[in-house]
């Protein structure tokens, strides 16, 4: 059996086996947009080491062939002592799981790459930073250090002030804390940290946040994740790198324009974590432009492509655009009718094809509710509406007491920013604000997922587990107080404001009206997910689509 398959154009295996991500990989490339090269771990070898603990046979082997290719195809050699290759290793189901499983980056930077690297570059300050990204990364998703003890390590992005001693000395703290919690140092073997990060990969699947974002989709159990690896672009390399995320329109809205976050200088795990203060997409345009220019161009091909809006990761090196995933935007609610309606009018898909890709139960968000009036003092802070909706609950700082509290009802989840171990208290709560963050942070893509409001980036509010409080503008308020989000418009209120849903929505009705269209049933009263089930309904009895809703 053949486990690792190319990231190559002529690739013929479905994301059954390739997994999603390395599935959309290989249409960049038969685009011919910018791919790192790599190759990719089919899920039946994750499937097989779940029954077995351990990595199937031939899996080595096949590993280390496909790691000769790519050296030869990068002319660089995995922990090298000249021109090293380093390579992220990261997880993809067949559906996507943002956030839910591991990813290791920066893969390779073993002790005498990482002075490799400083010697090639000529910038000892980069690579160092770059090797203690993957310690951090090797020891949280590899060894299973936990949050609390990393965060005892000054790791602060490096920046062209900052020295090498700090670095060096924040590498040798994280390399303690592995040997403590595990029980052995890193290994400064670059081919036993890919076997490793490899197994990690594939554990992470059955993790309890895994298992729990699966349970709340309808995604089976048994589908294993693949892996793909590919060589490292570093958005940390110098003044021209960078990295962020982008839709080719606004999620919240449906607008056609690009939409996202970029930060400069960083890796992308900076974006995506919610930990670190983004930039808008737009400002790339300002620093630069070229990229921008090359970006544009990818998103408006993609949407060509999928016929779709479309979310994009990507990393630039020194001024030169890479893309790292993408995958159809999956809009839902008003951004989605939208959508399916101007993608409609501009001939792109058919109204029927329109019509199948709303899911019925959307409709409830899209006349979006907003907070119409605060009193005086009501309002407690502000930030970025990353999802629509309002959402009135008692306060919690935590994703346990998220749980907990949501007993007695409503809940509104105030965190410094997210992470895939907080599912459970995202699941649990009517919506959730974040401290740090952008519109493609994990706090935001998971609750436009569940269709729950959002607001992120409140920068002026600071969370206290410990004391189970929240600070903003000089007041606090205690775990258990009555507060309410607006995730338009990014307002955050003590107690329960006046709230009032938008009458009109053009697009909605221009939907509803082609859905009566289809069924003939022009009757008054009918609610509107009923007029869209009716219509659907038809529509597949005469086979006139095959488009699944949502």
């Amino acid at each position: 059996m053949t486990w690792i398959h190319p990231l190559s154009a002529e690739a013929e295996e479905t994301a059954d086996v390739l997994g999603g991500k390395a599935h959309g990989l290989i249409a960049l490339r038969r685009l011919g947009l910018p791919v790192p090269p790599g190759f990719v771990i089919g899920t039946g070898a994750c499937r097989a080491f779940l029954r077995t603990g351990r990595l199937p046979d031939g899996l080595g082997a096949e590993l280390a062939a496909a790691v000769a290719a790519l050296e030869t195809a990068t002319q660089r050699r995995l922990g090298g002592l000249r021109r090293p290759l380093a390579v992220s290793v990261r997880s993809g189901g067949r559906v996507s799981m943002p956030g839910m499983m591991s990813t290791v980056l920066n893969l390779g930077l073993t002790t005498a790459a990482t002075a490799a690297l400083a010697d090639e570059t000529g910038d000892p300050r980069f690579a160092l930073d770059a090797r203690l990204r993957f310690l951090t990364g090797f020891a949280s998703e590899v060894v299973g250090v936990g949050p609390e003890s990393l965060a005892r390590v000054d790791r602060t992005p490096a920046g062209p002030e900052t020295g090498t001693d700090r670095l060096a000395e924040a590498i040798e703290d994280v390399g303690r804390i592995v040997a403590e919690h595990g029980g052995a140092p890193v290994p400064d073997d670059a081919a036993r940290q890919l076997e490793l990060a490899v197994a990690a990969v594939f554990s992470s699947w059955n993790t309890p946040r895994a298992r729990t974002y699966r349970e709340l989709h309808g995604i089976p159990h048994d589908l294993g994740t693949a892996v793909t690896v590919q060589a490292m672009v570093f958005g940390n390399r110098d003044r021209h790198s960078g990295t962020g995320v982008a839709f080719s329109r606004d999620p919240t809205t449906g607008e056609h324009v690009p939409y996202g976050e970029a930060l400069f200088g960083r890796q992308g795990s900076d974006v995506v974590s919610g930990a670190s203060l983004t930039e808008p997409l737009g400002e790339l345009a300002v620093r630069e432009p070229a990229v921008w220019d090359r970006l544009l161009s990818a998103l408006h091909r993609l949407e060509e492509h999928h016929r779709d809006a479309c979310y994009v990761e990507f990393t630039y090196e020194a001024g030169e655009l890479w893309l790292l995933q993408v995958r159809p935007g999956r809009f839902t609610g008003r951004a989605g009718v939208r959508v399916a309606v101007d993608l409609a009018d501009a001939g792109t898909i058919g109204r029927d094809e329109a019509l199948l890709r709303v899911a019925p139960g959307h409709l409830a968000h899209v006349r979006t509710p907003r907070i119409t009036a605060v009193g005086p003092g009501a309002l407690f802070t502000r930030g970025l509406g990353a999802s629509p909706g309002v959402a009135v609950g008692r306060l919690a700082t935590t994703a346990d007491r998220a749980v907990r509290l949501a007993a007695g009802g409503p809940v509104v989840l105030l965190r410094p920013e997210t992470s895939p171990l907080d599912l459970h208290g995202l699941a649990a709560a009517a919506g959730v604000v974040t401290a740090r963050g952008g519109p493609a942070s994990h706090a935001a893509v998971v609750a436009r997922s569940m269709g729950k409001p959002a607001v992120v980036g409140a920068a002026g509010l600071t969370v206290d587990a410990a004391t189970g409080s929240v600070r903003a503008g000089g007041r606090t308020l205690a775990e258990g107080t009555l507060i309410a989000l607006d995730g338009t418009g990014g307002e955050v209120v003590v107690g329960t404001p006046r709230i009032a849903a938008s009458s009109a929505d053009a697009q909605l009705d221009r939907l509803l009206a082609w859905a009566d269209d289809v069924t003939g049933d022009t009757a008054p009263g009918r609610e509107a997910s009923e007029r869209l089930a009716s219509a659907q309904a038809v529509l597949r009895r005469t086979g006139h689509g095959s488009t699944s809703p949502g």
